[in-house]
């Protein structure tokens, strides 16, 4: 598990690098990730706009910039995610965000599919669901915990639909990031500071 940890962080962007990339692909009519749709194309376009948006707005509280510079260590978050991935879209601004407030804290990103092992390391119910954030202590490499795809209240939105419904379609997508625009942030946040 340590090498397949390690080879991810080799392969890993920054926040800027993984924006660029995305940006970069969009503008030559591709999403990340080994398939290439019209649809995930779209997925993608759309997202950068969320993550535009989330960036300018997004506000990190106080109490939780306190707590993250009070750490006693120093952290890695290593990200699994797509630029076609709503969760993400939503997600990954936010760990940046954190990422900015404090230096007890940095973010590295890593794209699914292109990290196959790492991935099968980190399923949610048998399932490559991301994005999925790994914690890892930065001088040990160690993995503390992980977290994800999505916070709790977001998480049991959608098990309650999938439930009723048998699927996850567009009626609950568009619920979801109802329920992500109304929460600005702060339920991803507080989970993700309380982890460490």
């Amino acid at each position: 598990m340590q090498n397949i940890i390690e080879n991810a962080l080799d392969n890993s962007f920054s926040y800027l690098e993984y924006r660029q990339l995305v940006s970069k692909l969009i503008s030559e009519g591709k999403s990340t990730g080994h398939n290439q749709t019209e649809a995930l194309l779209q997925y993608s376009e759309l997202n950068e706009t969320r993550m535009n948006r989330l960036e300018k707005t997004l506000k990190v509280p106080q109490e939780l910039t306190e707590k993250l510079n009070n750490l006693t260590k120093d952290y890695i978050w290593l990200t699994i995610s797509e630029g076609w991935c709503g969760d993400a879209a939503q997600i990954i601004p936010i760990l940046h965000k954190l990422e900015e407030v404090s230096n007890k804290v940095e973010l590295k990103l890593v794209l699914r599919d292109d990290n196959d092992e790492l991935m099968q390391l980190y399923l949610t119910n048998g399932s490559k669901s991301i994005p999925k954030v790994i914690i890892l202590e930065k001088e040990t490499k160690e993995v503390i915990t992980s977290w994800g795809p999505r916070p709790e209240p977001a998480r049991k939105l959608i098990a309650d639909y999938k439930a009723q419904h048998g699927v996850v379609d567009e009626p609950v997508k568009i619920e979801l990031q109802k329920w992500y625009l109304h929460d600005k942030g702060l339920t991803t946040m507080k989970e993700l500071v309380e982890l460490l």
